[in-house]
């Protein structure tokens, strides 16, 4: 397998800004981008300097507590008081995302622990939209004195375009044959675009931290690979809201088939479980735990522009089972190519 399938390995499985797609944590946001991980996610590329952009697009929907959880504080002073909303009218939220994640890496050429060492920077920017819509089960007076008579909708809506939260990433990965091992850390920095009145916002305006451990078997022999990547994200407080975030579980993974060195297909997937409950002042729902699970295809493949290595990744996801989350399709385009020092060697299918 040539060079480009190692680069791939590494940047687009590290883990990423999440979308503004789900629900149960605060605005429905996940530092970690769910879908991230996919093939060889458990593998680390050779000593050098990489580049990567991960193009995201969202569209997905909600309907009563979890649409009314994306609402809550945020455009609450357009709509009538929580305890109305809750018994007197329907609430449907939908969501569409256009996002890219910016990565620099850096894979040093010692050991450490007997594995390679990397760091990383990652830079989201991009378009989210969220639309509202509330019909009436009754009358009901709105916070500016008119009336929303039973039967019919008010909707309310916002869009930004900006930047997100910068995150800063370490790792360290290992190799045995046909086995690849790899942890990786990351950060949240909250200095992304944020302003507590809006109904969508790109910052989290809160601390996170996330460990992800990853797992790859690749058979170099008949292009067989397995990979598997569970991990935890834990949040500090939003202190413009009194709002934390419970932690939450992440498990990802996909079965691909290599097929030449350059081409490769298979299925991949993604569970999302919040395993503590929101708390806080802010978090007037209570532990409103979320949950959500998605399959779908994905596509690599390879090439070179004059001498240097391009990977290509494709993938699309259905959500289903989802639980106080918004559900809908994602689909993910990530190019990664180095910026120079890299090493040629690579091991993968012949």
């Amino acid at each position: 397998m040539n060079f480009s399938k190692f680069i791939y390995s590494a940047i687009v499985s590290a883990p990423l800004l999440c979308n503004g797609a789900a629900f149960a944590a605060e605005e429905g946001k996940s530092v970690y981008l769910l879908g991230a991980a996919a093939s060889m996610a458990g593998m680390t590329p050779p000593p050098g300097a990489y580049f990567s952009s991960l193009t995201y697009l969202y569209n997905g929907s909600a309907t009563g507590d979890a649409a009314l959880s994306r609402t809550l504080g945020q455009a609450g002073d357009q709509l009538p008081p929580f305890g109305v909303l809750r018994t007197d009218a329907s609430l449907k939220v939908r969501a569409q995302v256009a996002l890219n994640v910016f990565s620099l890496m850096y894979v040093a050429p010692e050991t450490v622990l007997g594995g390679h060492f990397g760091v990383g920077i990652l830079a989201p920017v991009g378009y989210q939209t969220v639309d509202v819509n509330m019909t009436a089960l009754t009358n009901l007076t709105l916070p500016d004195g008119s009336t929303l008579q039973k039967g019919r909708t008010f909707g309310i809506s916002d869009n930004t375009f900006a930047f997100g939260d910068p995150l800063a990433m370490a790792f360290i990965g290992w190799d045995s044959g046909f086995f690849h091992w790899k942890l990786t850390g990351m950060v949240n920095v909250p200095v992304g675009s944020y302003a507590k009145a809006n109904l969508v916002n790109m910052g989290f305006n809160r601390w996170a931290a996330d460990v992800t451990g990853a797992m790859t078997y690749l058979n170099t022999d008949n292009g067989f690979e397995l990979s598997l990547a569970p991990g935890v994200t834990f949040n500090g407080d939003n202190p413009a809201t009194n709002y934390k975030s419970g932690a939450e579980l992440h498990l990802e993974g996909a079965a691909m088939q290599h097929l030449t060195k350059t081409f490769a297909l298979g299925l991949v997937g993604y569970h999302y479980q919040q395993i503590s409950g929101d708390s806080g002042a802010g978090a007037v729902l209570g532990s409103f735990k979320g949950r959500v699970s998605a399959l779908g295809p994905n596509l690599t493949y390879n090439f070179q522009v004059g001498k240097v290595p391009v990977l290509t990744s494709v993938r699309f996801l259905h959500e289903f089972d989802a639980k106080n989350r918004l559900a809908g399709n994602v689909g993910l385009f990530t190019l990664t190519i180095p910026l120079g020092g890299a090493s040629s060697q690579a091991h993968g299918p012949s």
